[in-house]
């Protein structure tokens, strides 16, 4: 399915045909335009930054790289291709044929579902939004601007389906979601996760490594919604999401990577003298990951839900590959095991598998994180180091669930609150930590050049040499 550029929105849903919603939406894009110009990218209205744009949601071929203004990126509404014959495929609906309209008696839920998961993509930016001034090269503010560009097209995709299926009320919420600001007291984001400030680099890497990944399990499982229209939305966000997920990945294996060589040419691994040399210590790395784990874990809600129960059953929201999992998809004698904490011993009991779908949730997204952290763990392995990144345990740091009043120490241990506070500078990044990798942060604007911190990438984007010039400045 091609996307019409043709038009002032474009897309692939016929948005001609609709004057109504067209009109809607043409309304609506300036006040997005004037939410970019004061909440995007910080000083960059004139660069020209070499970008993907979707041309079509053709899996082969769906995008082309050039020179963009991002103020000119050509934000649009892309459904992913409709599937024949595609049904409801899990809950009391299953086998029903999937929904071309919202059902009446889930239409205040499916807002509220489609609400909460736009609201996340204008946070994102507004949390990244100084970062371009720091960049460690142009390759990364390059990555850090796609990331952008392309959040901000998931709010389109959200607020088309606002306007398009909940009339006055979906227009309102899209006026919303351009009105609350991340970390803002009076109107914050809808998620404690997306308030927290991304003053770094690192910060940067890690949210889009760990909480980006929470994005694609989101996604992932509003995919498998009976309501046609979002599972074709997510779909296709989830191509998009792919780089944002290589970006983090890849991101913190280059600090990574840097230090490693950092300590074997300087045969050290004392965390003050490779400070003194200018790079980042694994220990405070591993302090940040720590951070953003539990942060992000919260995302995912208590362990036991009767929202995620009911959201299951109405067949809204599945599970991560809900179709591949094999089991009846109504899950009414299921059970599924979630941890206990009883007398500061952390257990484990079986629950109903309908109302423990978020921990299953977070235990797929923490499996995929992990995998992703051993990755990491190559690196020193193979210059020889005998350091190991390690995600803590899932009660550690935790503000929701069952652990929201445990003081849980990364191995899984429970301690006395006072015990836990003393210690947790050996767990979460300190004052000085964020002080010293702040002091690092630098602009790096020469083709080719990085900054000290850092390691190159192997290759470039779209396969651009490492040294081209993914951003020009005017």
């Amino acid at each position: 399915m091609s996307i019409d550029y043709s038009q002032k929105i474009p897309n692939n849903v016929n948005l001609s045909e609709d004057r109504t919603l067209q009109r809607a939406l043409e309304h609506w894009q300036p006040n997005y335009l004037q939410w970019w110009q004061d909440m995007g990218p910080e000083g960059s209205p004139d660069y020209d930054v070499y970008l993907r744009t979707a041309v079509s949601v053709d899996p082969q071929g769906w995008a082309h790289f050039d020179y963009v203004k991002m103020p000119d990126y050509r934000w649009g509404i892309f459904l992913a291709p409709p599937e024949s014959g595609r049904q409801v495929n899990f809950g009391e609906h299953k086998g029903e044929a999937a929904w071309q309209e919202v059902p009446g008696e889930y239409r205040s839920t499916l807002r509220r579902i489609i609400v909460t998961q736009g609201d996340t993509e204008p946070a994102s930016v507004e949390q990244q939004r100084h970062l371009g001034l720091t960049a460690p090269s142009l390759y990364d503010m390059r990555n850090l601007f796609q990331v952008n560009v392309e959040e901000g097209r998931h709010l389109w995709a959200m607020v088309y389906l606002l306007h398009r299926y909940f009339g006055r009320d979906g227009r309102e919420e899209g006026e919303a979601l351009l009105e609350r600001r991340s970390g803002d007291q009076d109107n914050p984001r809808i998620l404690s996760a997306f308030n927290e400030k991304t003053p770094d680099w690192l910060s940067f890497f890690m949210f889009t490594f760990i909480t980006d990944r929470d994005g694609k399990y989101q996604l992932a499982a509003l995919a498998e919604s009976g309501f046609d229209p979002l599972s074709r939305t997510c779909r296709f966000m989830l191509t998009e999401e792919a780089h944002h997920l290589f970006v983090g990945e890849s991101g913190v294996a280059r600090v990574i990577q840097r230090t490693c060589d950092a300590m074997v040419e300087h045969k050290t691994d004392d965390p003050a003298r490779l400070r003194a040399l200018g790079v980042i210590d694994l220990p405070t790395v591993q302090r940040y990951l720590n951070f953003h784990f539990s942060v992000t874990s919260d995302l995912y809600g208590s362990e036991v839900s009767s929202n995620a129960a009911n959201y299951y059953s109405g067949g809204l929201k599945g599970r991560f590959e809900e179709t591949r999992i094999a089991d009846d998809h109504r899950l009414g004698a299921s059970t599924y095991p979630v941890p206990t904490l009883e007398g500061g011993r952390i257990g484990s009991v079986d629950v109903p598998a309908l109302t423990a779908l978020n921990e299953r949730l977070r235990d797929d997204w923490i499996a995929d994180v992990a995998a992703g952290v051993e990755r990491w763990n190559r690196i020193p392995a193979k210059a020889g180091i005998p350091f190991r990144f390690k995600l803590p345990h899932k009660g550690f740091h935790r503000k929701i669930g069952v652990f929201a009043d445990a003081s849980v120490m990364p191995e899984g241990q429970v301690t006395a609150a006072g015990e836990w506070a003393r210690r947790s500078p050996e767990w979460l990044p300190t004052e000085i930590d964020r002080a010293y990798v702040t002091s690092l942060m630098g602009r790096v604007a020469e083709p080719g050049r990085f900054a000290n911190w850092i390691a190159p990438p192997v290759v470039g984007i779209n396969r651009q040499p490492v040294d081209f010039a993914y951003v020009r400045f005017n």
